[in-house]
């Protein structure tokens, strides 16, 4: 807290202002996931309606949404390092908000794009200044599970706001359900800001560092830790993975299973969430308690994941019987989000204090354009290709791509482990 050093600091982590914070924090960032991935629960309403191709989707799901995206968030998590982390915050979930009402109102496929682009341009107000916000309420030991708290924001999301959402779509139109989240959204950046202090920056006054630092010189710097890269790629290809899954995953259940936007919305979308927090949560707390062990578990356990993904990924898309590809989508729930935390904490260990949001937007930039913008239009483009042979069916094989990155991302989480101790100054890193 402000006044303490950290070589003096013996306080409580999980204090009830701490807590709080890191419980609103997780809270935005649900309203973060919910908005840019609720447009795959409406893509087959939207494909109906405006009579577009699945190329197209794909395009304005992903790359319309995360150009913006992915090229605020560098200059964002330079002015975040420097400047109100809370404001930014606040600013981006009301204007992201804004964004996500106004797509209720779009009318043909340029406004839906031109939607995506100004939400992407909000969205990326916070992933970076949150995270560096929880850097400074959390000692270093208790980052991982603080952040794998965090990283339940999207199962949050599909348990709590999906089946409602999917109810309003179902039954009073996709619009609807935009329309619903955004309107919500804007009253909660409202109490946000009202509520939320911004952290004391309690780690900087052990860093020499100049008094003015250019945006080149710090992405110079974190381009020379190999292991920071290697978690880049992570991020990169675990971006691809979630994001081609959130968006076309919905369709994929309707086109070969034949559900409905309600059932979808209603039963999946909470298997995904009740699973997907239970892999965070309890790899969080495996970490906590296992590293005062062996240091080595951070790596291991998110590598291991990730490794496992790829096969249970192959199960559920490839299988017929419904008992078998959802106690496989389950599995993949549980599994697909505990590398989160770990890498997130790993990136903010490994990188001096005062470069710390802005390593995170330059990771966010990286696995936007070369990750999650890519997914959902390789799938989208797979899918128009396969089609003439395959019909329905061919998106269970342009979705084989997510499993064969998830295998790739763990590949990269052992070479960040064998080279994070050399990049690690310890007088340095909190």
């Amino acid at each position: 807290m402000p006044g303490e050093t950290a070589g003096t600091r013996t306080r409580s982590d999980w204090t009830l202002a701490t807590s709080y914070s890191l419980g609103f924090l997780t809270l935005v960032s649900a309203f973060n996931y919910l908005d840019r991935s609720l447009l795959g629960l409406a893509l087959p309403a939207i494909k109906a309606e405006m009579h577009v191709s699945d190329t197209a989707l794909g395009f304005v799901s992903g790359f319309a949404f995360l150009l913006f995206y992915s090229l605020l968030a560098i200059p964002i998590g330079w002015v975040a390092d420097r400047s109100n982390r809370r404001n930014i915050v606040a600013f981006g979930f009301a204007f992201w908000s804004l964004m996500t009402l106004l797509t209720g109102w779009v009318a043909n496929i340029w406004q839906l794009a031109l939607a995506r682009f100004l939400m992407g341009a909000g969205e990326s107000c916070g992933l970076p200044p949150s995270s560096s916000m929880i850097s400074d309420l959390f000692r270093k030991e208790r980052r991982p599970l603080a952040l794998s708290v965090f990283g339940t924001a999207n199962s949050i999301a599909l348990i709590a706001f999906y089946p409602v959402l999917g109810w309003i779509g179902q039954r009073y139109g996709w619009q609807a359900m935009f329309q619903a989240a955004g309107a919500a959204g804007l009253v909660f950046a409202v109490v946000f800001l009202a509520t939320v202090r911004e952290p004391a920056r309690t780690s900087r006054a052990r860093e020499a560092k100049p008094e003015f630092e250019s945006l080149l010189a710090g992405l110079g710097q974190l381009l020379r830790l190999r292991s920071y890269l290697a978690l880049v790629a992570t991020a990169m290809l675990m971006g691809l993975n979630v994001f081609a899954a959130s968006i076309w995953i919905p369709t994929f259940l309707q086109r070969v299973h034949g559900l409905s936007l309600a059932e979808v919305a209603s039963t999946i979308g909470p298997i995904r969430g009740v699973f997907g927090i239970a892999g965070v949560l309890l790899g969080g707390f495996a970490i906590d308690r296992l590293i005062r062990r062996n240091g080595r578990w951070r790596i291991t356990i998110p590598a291991i994941a990730c490794l496992l993904l790829g096969p249970v990924e192959v199960v559920f898309l490839l299988a017929d019987p419904s008992w078998l590809w959802l106690a496989a989508y389950a599995a993949s729930a549980f599994l697909t989000l505990v590398h989160q935390g770990p890498v997130f904490a790993l990136v903010l260990e490994v990188v001096p204090a005062r470069l710390r949001a802005l390593a995170v937007a330059t990771l966010l930039l990286c696995s936007a354009l070369l990750g999650q913008a890519v997914g959902p239009l390789l799938v989208g483009m797979a899918n128009d290709a396969l089609a003439p042979a395959l019909g329905p069916q061919a998106i269970r094989y342009s979705l084989l791509i997510i499993a064969v990155t998830a295998m790739l991302a763990g590949v990269a989480i052992l070479l960040a482990g064998r080279w994070i101790e050399d990049d690690l100054e310890p007088a340095i890193r909190p």
